[in-house]
C-alpha cells in the first residue's frame, strides 16, 4: 500500500518511533514539529493521511485538524496523551477521522492507519462492496463472506462458533449482549440456567486475541448482564 502520511509531533522520539513502523510498511512519511509546519506541508505536498498530535508549542491539534478540513479531504488520525471522552468527542466532531491515545500500540496505530486508507481508497474509487460483510475497526478485520479474521494483519484461527460469536458483539457493537441471546442466536437452541458454554468460547477468544482477562480491550464482561464490545 503506497501512501504519503505526515506526522505532526513536538516530541521526536514519538515521531521517529511512528516514522519507523510506518517505513517499514512502505509508507512515505513527512514529519512535523509545529502545526505551522505541517500546514506548509499539507499544501506543499499530496498527502494521503494525517496524524496529529493534540498538544503541539504553536497551535493545537484540532486547530489544525479545522484547517486541513477547510480544503482536504484525506483521513485524519488524532494521537494525543488525553484521553477524556470530550476531547475525543471534540476531535471527531472537527473533522478527525480515529482517535488514538498515548501510550499506544505502534502495530494498532499502523493497522488504523491502513483502516483508514483502505476506507479512503475505496471512496474515491467508487468501489461498492456489499453491505454488511466486513466489520474493521481498531486494528480487527471481520469478513463474512470468506470467513476469515485478523487482528493487527495478523490471522486468528477462529473456529465457526468463535468467529459467529465474535461477529455477533461485533455487529452491535457498543450494545451489552447476554449469554442467553448468544447461545440461542449462535447455537439455535434453548439456553438452559447455569450454561457455562459461552463463557467457556468467550475466554477461548481473549486468548487467542491475546487479550488481558483482568482489562480485555475488546471483549467485555458487564457482570451480571453479559458481553460487549466497544
Amino acid at each position: 500500500m503506497n501512501a504519503n502520511i505526515l506526522v505532526v509531533d513536538d516530541e521526536p522520539e514519538i515521531a521517529d518511533l511512528v516514522e519507523v513502523y510506518l517505513k517499514s510498511e512502505g509508507f512515505t512519511v513527512f514529519k512535523s514539529g509545529t502545526g505551522t509546519e505541517a500546514l506548509a506541508c499539507v499544501r506543499r505536498e499530496r498527502l494521503d493521511l494525517a496524524i496529529l498530535d493534540v498538544m503541539l508549542p504553536d497551535i493545537s491539534g484540532f486547530t489544525l485538524c479545522g484547517e486541513i478540513r477547510k480544503d482536504y479531504h484525506f483521513p485524519v488520525l488524532m494521537l494525543t496523551a488525553k484521553a477524556e471522552d470530550m476531547d475525543k468527542i471534540t476531535g471527531l466532531t472537527i473533522g478527525a477521522d480515529d482517535y488514538l491515545t498515548k501510550p499506544f500500540n505502534p502495530l494498532e496505530l499502523v493497522a488504523r492507519v491502513k483502516a483508514q486508507l483502505r476506507r479512503y481508497t475505496r471512496y474515491n474509487e467508487a468501489e461498492k462492496a456489499a453491505a454488511g460483510d466486513v466489520i474493521d475497526f481498531n486494528g480487527l478485520v471481520i469478513n463474512r463472506a470468506t470467513h476469515e479474521c485478523t487482528l493487527y494483519e495478523q490471522p486468528l484461527g477462529l473456529t465457526p462458533i468463535e468467529f459467529d460469536i465474535l461477529w455477533m458483539l461485533c455487529e452491535n457493537r457498543g450494545q451489552v449482549i447476554s449469554a442467553e441471546r448468544l447461545f440461542e442466536t449462535v447455537w439455535g437452541e434453548k439456553y438452559l440456567d447455569r450454561n457455562n458454554t459461552v463463557m467457556v468460547h468467550i475466554r477461548r477468544l481473549r486468548e487467542k486475541m491475546g487479550e488481558p482477562s483482568r482489562n480485555p480491550r475488546f471483549i467485555k464482561t458487564v457482570w451480571g448482564v453479559g458481553y460487549k464490545v466497544d
